[in-house]
């Protein structure tokens, strides 16, 4: 057997498709589910591909500041010199997004000597979700292998602020996270279709296996998941009609009525992009090892 926390047992999980990472992609669609039913309002802030990006990037930049403080604090300019390179996004969109979430209370000021900048940081409320959805990936990954990830996080906080902006600063400039398979797009460049493809994620089977063949998840309909979401039934109901038209997803009867099952290439194409995040993440973890190590005395 291969010791807890090796990245290379992971990897190996992956590419042979071992259904308990699907599990544990079921299990870990139903913490993020729950998060959003707790704080819909900041959770939508993660809810479509574009949002994700430029929220993790202010979270890291805030988590950057605050593991070490002679970083840069969190400005509109900060987070524009973040993306810099690859331009991915308008000034005005990332101004913006740091605007709505500071309007909505996520982001709040920081003292500052210098008048002429305006820094912010993460509101207590808005960290301690962070730190969960942290915990919860970590916890995910202690299932795969047997590590203890999730206690050491417990029993030094610093790691989080040492962990976070190590796994961003991965995932955001990755083509293979950034830039989604098609299958999994189709759902995460629309508004709140995370929350929507997770929705489908958590009805797998407790015992769904090898994925070669459709995976039936029973009945649901668009109205359940617009409710949940606070979205319109017509918003839900043409990300259906476009996965059905793709063949992603199978209903029993016509009309999107009866059994709904979904396609073997959209769950192996969602398991490769989710294992991206997992894999950057606990990369993260060693590093954050590693580093705290290196300020410990003796």
């Amino acid at each position: 057997m291969q010791p807890p926390g090796r990245i290379d047992h992971f990897d190996s999980m992956m590419e042979n498709h071992d259904p308990r990472f699907l599990a544990v992609l079921r299990d870990a669609a139903e913490q993020l589910l729950a998060m959003h039913d707790t704080a819909p309002r900041v959770v939508r802030y993660v809810a479509s591909m574009q949002k994700w990006l430029i929220t993790q990037a202010i979270i890291a930049l805030h988590f950057e500041r605050k593991h070490d403080e002679a970083r840069a604090p969190l400005t509109a300019g900060s987070l524009i010199e973040f993306f810099a390179q690859e331009q991915r996004f308008s000034k005005n969109t990332l101004t913006a997004h740091l605007a709505e979430m500071r309007a909505y209370g996520l982001l709040v000021p920081q003292d500052s000597r210098d008048k002429r900048i305006k820094p912010l940081q993460l509101s207590p409320y808005a960290e301690t979700l962070v730190g969960q959805w942290l915990e919860s990936h970590l916890a995910a990954l202690d299932r795969l292998d047997g590590g203890r990830r999730v206690s050491e996080l417990a029993e030094d906080p610093r790691r989080l602020a040492c962990m976070h902006p190590l796994a961003v600063r991965a995932l955001v400039f990755d083509p293979a996270w950034a830039e989604p398979p098609a299958s999994v797009d189709l759902f995460v460049r629309t508004e709140s279709g995370s929350n929507i493809l997770h929705e489908l994620i958590c009805r797998l089977p407790m015992d769904t296996g090898r994925v070669d063949q459709p995976i039936c998840l029973g009945p649901l309909h668009a109205s359940e998941i617009s409710t949940r979401h606070t979205l319109s039934r017509g918003h839900v109901q043409r990300i259906f009609s476009r996965a059905r038209a793709e063949g992603l997803l199978l209903w029993s009867l016509p009309a999107n009525q009866g059994d709904l099952s979904v396609s073997p290439s959209l769950l192996l194409d969602y398991a490769r992009w989710q294992s991206v995040k997992f894999r950057a993440i606990a990369q993260a973890h060693r590093q954050s090892q590693q580093m705290i190590a290196r300020t410990e005395p003796g």
